[in-house]
């Protein structure tokens, strides 16, 4: 008679254990698709799109690191998320740090020569303004960096929602993600009212978009 109260015992915290494997999936599931949506709304204003969105990526990152480190019992945090997130956010602070340095240096330039040409009343500002050319070359090269690094961090979570969905068998079409560029990998995209959605693909193929 104790074994088959045994066997219910066991069997009732198996249910348990499965929904709180559940529940937390689905909150993980719901933060990345925040966090998803938010990188590529920065991406596309990185582009010069006008994107109306108000979450921040940085913050939304740090939130569900904190989160997955409650839940390591689980197994609902990735310690190689810590390291690409950090390197990822060094990595965009010291393009647009360069960046700006280098534009501030070429401004400075100009005013220099645009003084001594003042008092030396020589044209020395052609020679400050030949340099301006670079300012495009470095708002190019900033705009260009950028948007790789906010594109790999991107297809880093849209890859990490499908492991998720897939490992935990949760429903893809409840996590769809507002979109603003069509180039990941693994993803079906559909125009809802006039935005787009994306869902992750759980499929064999993994490349085309709808």
């Amino acid at each position: 008679m104790s074994d088959v109260v045994k066997d219910s015992v066991e069997v009732a915290l198996e249910l348990n254990e499965k929904e709180v494997y559940s529940h937390i999936a689905h909150e993980s599931a719901e933060d990345i698709i925040r966090i998803i949506s938010s990188l590529d709304a920065e991406r596309a204003k990185n582009r010069g799109e006008v994107i109306y969105y108000q979450d921040d990526w940085d913050d939304l990152i740090r939130q569900r690191i904190q989160k997955g480190k409650r839940h390591t019992a689980f197994d609902f945090y990735n310690p190689a998320l810590l390291n690409i997130w950090e390197a990822k956010v060094k990595y965009l602070k010291k393009v647009r740090n360069y960046v700006k340095l280098a534009m501030l240096g070429i401004l400075a330039f100009l005013a220099v020569t645009i003084i001594l040409s003042f008092f030396f009343d020589t044209p020395w500002f052609l020679v400050g303004v030949s340099a301006l050319p670079l300012l495009i070359f470095f708002h190019s090269y900033r705009k260009e960096k950028l948007d790789f690094a906010y594109y790999q961090l991107t297809q880093f979570f849209i890859d990490e929602l499908r492991e998720l969905v897939l490992k935990h068998q949760l429903d893809s079409t409840r996590y769809k993600f507002k979109i603003f560029s069509y180039d990941y990998f693994g993803i079906l995209t559909r125009k809802i009212g006039s935005s787009i959605f994306a869902i992750v693909k759980t499929g064999e193929n993994m490349t085309n978009t709808e």
